[in-house]
């Protein structure tokens, strides 16, 4: 069962996946505050090199199957054209004016 995008209830994660979803690169990094920082699998990542690689030129999608912690936690079914597709988790850091200052995703 996925949850539909528009029921995602923290407004900028609702507009992360909508962003990786439509491929929207301008809008994704409009999300992000200045400094942004991200890991993956626990392990620190730049982020424009890690978003261009794992989402954007590989055609990345998220299908969001549960949400926690007032929608900053979810667990996904991430696919891309590098991995294919597996489960993952994502949480989120979002500051007072709705900016992501941080995500961290790893394997479910």
């Amino acid at each position: 069962m996925t949850i539909q995008i528009t029921r995602l209830s923290d407004p900028a994660v609702r507009a992360f996946v909508t962003a990786v979803n439509n491929h929207d690169h301008e809008g994704f990094m409009a999300l992000l505050a200045p400094g942004a920082t991200m890991a993956d699998d626990g392990t620190e990542r730049d982020l424009a090199d890690w978003t261009d690689r794992e989402i954007f030129s590989s055609h990345g999608h998220m299908e969001v199957e549960n949400e926690s912690d007032g929608g900053r936690r979810l667990v996904a079914r991430y696919s891309n054209d590098m991995y294919g597709e597996m489960r993952t988790t994502w949480s989120f850091t979002v500051d007072d004016e709705g900016r992501i200052t941080r995500f961290e995703t790893g394997q479910a």
